[in-house]
Order: structure tokens, then C-alpha cells, then sequence
């Protein structure tokens, strides 16, 4: 999925583009974001020496997490930071009271948001691991697109509660998450040495787009999604998050809807945010199977017997073929479609079998057409058919339609820019929710707020408390809204995180706090 696409232009809001623009920010004109955008994937190519490091072997998946778990940052807790630091501000005294008629698009819509809903307080815990600030939030990049388009690069902040300030002041219209570098961003054209300034850690991420699903998915195409197609993110999510918690370990994982086509994944824990690009890269091949353009031949081309990842897939898929892809999709129920599922049998006395009775029956379904081929294997309809060569051939089908189409250069790279949870998509209005994976199947994203809905789900609940003039404890805004569920599962997320991170780190304060 396009991490890095160009919203529609908006007039930009008070204060002018001049006032809101950083003195020491990368400026991008509007004609020039998407090509920055796209750099931004290329920084070592956009930033020559700077992120360059001396050519690295394969590494082999058997050695992917053999270095030391325990090495920390030597200045994580710095006396020169600031010791303590107030996470999130209280919300204005008089919040912006919105036209009825205010669009999702429109900036004072957003600025509404950032103040009343926008969970900074848990964002920082989540990026900085700790409830101090340390290097893992002060160095991390921050990219803001503003109303204007207008793209900001390099940005980074001491607190949570700073980054929360500029986002008010700024008004961005999307802001995305890069890496944690060994400077300040800020800083990167003041130090002696290029080399000096690279990215050292980021949370391993994946990206799923049904765009990538356009050649198999019947109800939809581009940009357009139902809930028919949404079951593609539904296995896509399910055979990755089994691969990452059984196969590799990794307990903090977090999906995230992408606010109209797709969905992020973002694992956190510690061994994935050290990995290097080259162990991004083996294990991003580790899960990628599916290769080949829309006019490619076959497409799965695997070894047997089957590894146990692929093993394990296929168990978990072939309920969501029967279901999702046969009745729901009906890939074949057309002859030219048909002849594509004839291309990938291994024998051409069964397929011209096949063609025949499917000649004689149009409109015949896809589910009966995948019912004919183990009948008319059992009929002797080929004297040379190979049952085994067949049901490889018929495992190979349920992975094509089934299996994840990851974008892989998204997590190959730590220097790649994602969109941060809960921000709110330009073209939909919808909030980029996180997915609980224990409720997935009920996950539905044309379900998902926007922003519009929210804010007007707010004046409703404070009309509705002010006619029945009930006392007690004050909700908090996003209490009062539909985002609810999704802030307390983030908060949930992030303190399992934090309860797992706090134990070296807590040495580590105490330390700083001792007194000789």
C-alpha cells in the first residue's frame, strides 16, 4: 500500500503557510511532494553518504535473532534531557465549535480532532517505550503533510507534549512515523560527519492493499473495497500474525485499518526494532510467496512436502476458499476466467475434459467448476493423470487466491515512512482505527468513524448530558464517541508493551536517581 500518497490540495488555515513552517524543517512545495514522497523510500539515494553503511552478507533466517537482546543505548537517560516531562496538555478552554455543514476535509474539522480525540498521551508511550522520554522518541523522525500539501520531513521532539503542541500549531493534514536515528533529525545537517547520522531502530512493519488483489477479487477494483473483498485483509492478517508470534516470537504486534484499502501491521518488540535492513529483508522473504504481475503464469511455485509456515497457512485458508473465494468471489464463472484456473492443472487430458463439460454448462459456478475437478479425476477422464502432481497443483490454487500479497519494500527498509495510527485518511474521513485480532472477523472498516461522525457524536452526548444535568466523573471527549473501544484497545497494547520494556529501564533510572 502506497504509504505516501498526495492528498487533494486544501486552502490552508490561520496561521499562513509562513507563520506555521519550522525555521529549520525541510519545505516542499506542492508540485514537488510526490517527488519527495517518493524519495523518501530512496533516502540513501536522496541522502548520498549519509545513511550509506559497508555492504552486509545474506543473512540466513536460522541466525536472524542471534544478536544480544540486552545491549542499550549508553545515553538513553542523559542528564542533558529533560528529566521529567508532562505527556499531554489539557484541552483548550473553549474547543472549536464546528459549521453543521463542516466537511472531514475541512481544517478547522482536523484541528477539532488533534485537540479533542487524538491519543497523543498513549502515541508517545508507544514510540518511546517508557514513560520518560528517552532516545527512542527524541531522535525518532516525524513527516507531516500540511493542508497545502506541503510536506515536512526531519521533524522530531523532546516530549510528547511538544509534539502535541506543533501538531495544533501546524494543523497537518496526515503525519507519518519514520525511524529513531543517532542524532536528532533536527541536528543531521550540523554534525562534523555524514555518517554520523543514520537510522539505528524502527518497528518492523508490513502492508497489506487489496489494490494488489485486483486480479483475483471479482467485487471490487482499485480503490473501492465491500465487505466481500475486506476477507483478503481478514486471511492476510491471520496467516502473517501466526507467522510472527509462532515462527519468529513476537508477542507486541499491532494492526492497523488504514483508513480505506487496507491494513498496517506494526510489531514493536525490541528484537524487531534492532534489526538491520538485511534481516528486514529475510524475513520479509520468509512470508513472501505470491510473485509474479497480473500476466504472469503461475504464480505459487513451491517445494514439498511443505514447510511448516506454508503447512500451517494452507490449514488455516482452505476454509476461506471454500467460502470467501468460491462463493463470494466466483473467480472462474466466466470461460476467459476459467481458462486461467485450466492453466494452472498439471494435465491436459483432465483440463480438455474439463473444458468440454464447462463449454456445455455456461454460467456454471466457480465452486462447481472446483467440484469437477476431482470427479472427472475420479471418471479416468486421463489415463496419465497424477493424483499427487494434481493435489499439489490444487494446494497451489487455495495459496494463489488466498495467501497475504505483501508489499515487501515496506518492511524492508528501516528508513521507510509509515502513516501513524489514528490519523485520519484524506479521502474517506475515516480514523486509522487498530484492529483487535481477537474480534477480527467483526472488524468492519465501512463501520469505521470519520472524523465528521466523531466530533458530532461529542456535542450530541454533551447536549444529551446537559438536558439531564447528571453529576459524577466527567467522560473525557473520546469517551463520548465511538472511537472509545479502539483507544482503550491501543491503551491496553501499549501498557503490555511497556510492562514488558520497564525492567531494564527501570535499572537504568534508578540509577540516574541515586545520590553518593
Amino acid at each position: 500500500m502506497p504509504h505516501s500518497t498526495v492528498t487533494d490540495p486544501v486552502a490552508p488555515s490561520s496561521p499562513t503557510e509562513e507563520d506555521s513552517v519550522l525555521p529549520d524543517a525541510p519545505r516542499y512545495a506542492p508540485d514537488e511532494v510526490k517527488e519527495e514522497r517518493e524519495e523518501a523510500d530512496e533516502n540513501e539515494q536522496k541522502d548520498g553518504d549519509m545513511i550509506r553503511e559497508a555492504p552486509k552478507a545474506d543473512v540466513k533466517l536460522d541466525d536472524l535473532f542471534n544478536d544480544d537482546d540486552d545491549e542499550e543505548d549508553d545515553d538513553e537517560f542523559s542528564s542533558s534531557r529533560t528529566a521529567t516531562a508532562k505527556v499531554e496538555s489539557s484541552p483548550p478552554a473553549a474547543p472549536l465549535q464546528l459549521a453543521p455543514a463542516a466537511k472531514y476535509t475541512d481544517p478547522e474539522v482536523m484541528l477539532a480532532f488533534y485537540q479533542r480525540l487524538f491519543p497523543f498521551r498513549y502515541l508517545f508511550q508507544w514510540l518511546n517505550h517508557s514513560m520518560k522520554p528517552s532516545n527512542d522518541f527524541c531522535h525518532r523522525e516525524f513527516a507531516f503533510t500540511l493542508q497545502n500539501d506541503t510536506y515536512l520531513r526531519y521533524q522530531s521532539f523532546p516530549t510528547g507534549d511538544l509534539l502535541r503542541k506543533d501538531i495544533l500549531r501546524l494543523n497537518p493534514s496526515r503525519f507519518e512515523i519514520g525511524p529513531v536515528y543517532t542524532a536528532n533529525p533536527r541536528d543531521r545537517k550540523t554534525l562534523r560527519k555524514s555518517t554520523a547520522f543514520r537510522p539505528i531502530a524502527k518497528e518492523l512493519v508490513f502492508d497489506i492493499d487489496l489494490t494488489d488483489y485486483d486480479e483475483i477479487r471479482t467485487c471490487c477494483d482499485k480503490a473501492n473495497i465491500c465487505h466481500k473483498c475486506w476477507s483478503f485483509v481478514t486471511m492476510a492478517i491471520k496467516v502473517v500474525d501466526a507467522a510472527l508470534r509462532e515462527d519468529f516470537g513476537f508477542q507486541h504486534i499491532m494492526w492497523v485499518y488504514s483508513g480505506r484499502r487496507g491494513a498496517h501491521a506494526w510489531i514493536s518488540d525490541k528484537r524487531a526494532r534492532n534489526m538491520d535492513d538485511q534481516k528486514r529483508k529475510a524475513l520479509a522473504g520468509y512470508l513472501e510467496l505470491i510473485k509474479g504481475g497480473a500476466q504472469s503464469g503461475k504464480k505459487v511455485n513451491v517445494k514439498r512436502p511443505l514447510y511448516p509456515h506454508l503447512a500451517r497457512s494452507l490449514d488455516t485458508l482452505k476454509d476461506h476458499f471454500q467460502h470467501d473465494i468460491l462463493e463470494d468471489q466466483d473467480p472462474w464463472v466466466e470461460p476467459e476466467k476459467a481458462e486461467r484456473l485450466l492453466q494452472l492443472l498439471p494435465d491436459k487430458a483432465l483440463n480438455d475434459a474439463l473444458r468440454k463439460k464447462w463449454n456445455t454448462a455456461p454460467g456454471r459456478s466457480s465452486t462447481s467448476k472446483w467440484a469437477d475437478i476431482d470427479a472427472l479425476a475420479k471418471s479416468g477422464a486421463s489415463k496419465t493423470l497424477d493424483g499427487k502432481a494434481l493435489l499439489d497443483a490444487k494446494q497451489d490454487i487455495v495459496l494463489e487466491y488466498t495467501y497475504p500479497r505483501l508489499d515487501v519494500e515496506v518492511s524492508k527498509r528501516q528508513i521507510h515512512l509509515l502513516k501513524s495510527p489514528f490519523v485520519v485518511h484524506p479521502k474517506t474521513g475515516r480514523v486509522c482505527v487498530p484492529i483487535d485480532t481477537r474480534r477480527l472477523a467483526q472488524f468492519d472498516p465501512l463501520g469505521v468513524p470519520t472524523v465528521t461522525e466523531l466530533l458530532g457524536e461529542i456535542d450530541e452526548y454533551d447536549h444529551r448530558d446537559l438536558r439531564e444535568d447528571g453529576e459524577g466523573k466527567k467522560a473525557q471527549d473520546y469517551e463520548k464517541t465511538s472511537l472509545k473501544p479502539y483507544i482503550d484497545y491501543f491503551r491496553s497494547y501499549v501498557a503490555g508493551l511497556l510492562k514488558d520494556e520497564k525492567g531494564v529501564k527501570r535499572e537504568r533510572e534508578d540509577d540516574d536517581a541515586m545520590e553518593f
